[in-house]
């Protein structure tokens, strides 16, 4: 975590976690109680479905929608950013390591992207509005806001090493799926359908 509200409660969640899995189910007595306890941790997550206030995509996509130039706080901010399915992935994965093999399992993980895909916000509206088209633009919202930590990215080195974990999709290619889910949704196609066979997708990508 950062020095910002919101970076650091992510760290101090991990540490609070840490702490109660160290002191009540050390890994060294697991034979004797049992328990198996992990933490994941994913990038910025984007994907089609998000409506989150205040958050970068979702943003985005309600001023397109609304045909308003959408307002950008930190344009030069860099964040790890990830499609939703790519640490879902990583988190069945340590699941079905806390099933197979606890102690391994055991302890925080880290689900992000590849270095090259850290981009700053500026990058991803740019390419937002590229790939919408329609007229759709951008600026700087002038106004005061609370800090935020210029750049955040995460180590994810132990997923790749001890579950063979690895990104699927580009940050390019991520864009690509979550514009082509909303403007189906301005659309009004079948939004439950076009959802599974993202998903079905993504899956193909981890069979090849």
């Amino acid at each position: 975590g950062g020095h910002d509200p919101y970076s650091n409660s992510k760290g101090c969640a991990e540490l609070v976690t840490s702490a109660y899995q160290r002191s009540y189910f050390p890994v060294e007595s697991f034979e004797k109680h049992r328990i198996a306890i992990a933490s994941v941790r994913a990038g910025n997550v984007i994907g089609g479905g998000d409506w989150t206030a205040d958050q970068l995509l979702p943003d985005i996509i309600r001023s397109f929608l609304k045909k308003d130039p959408v307002l950008i706080r930190s344009p030069r901010a860099i964040r790890p950013w990830q499609f939703v399915l790519e640490p879902l992935n990583g988190y069945l994965m340590v699941a079905e390591s806390l099933a197979s093999d606890p102690t391994k399992a055991i302890g925080p993980w880290n689900f992000g992207p590849e270095d090259k895909d850290a981009k700053p916000v500026a990058w991803i509206v740019k390419n937002m509005v590229r790939l919408w088209q329609n007229g759709v633009s951008w600026k700087i919202d002038e106004r005061n806001h609370p800090h935020e930590a210029h750049c955040l990215k995460l180590d994810s080195s132990k997923a790749r090493t001890l579950l063979d974990w690895r990104p699927r999709l580009s940050l390019d290619k991520a864009l690509d799926w979550v514009v082509e889910w909303y403007k189906a949704y301005a659309e009004k196609k079948n939004m439950h359908d076009l959802t599974l066979e993202q998903i079905s997708r993504f899956e193909h990508l981890g069979a090849s």
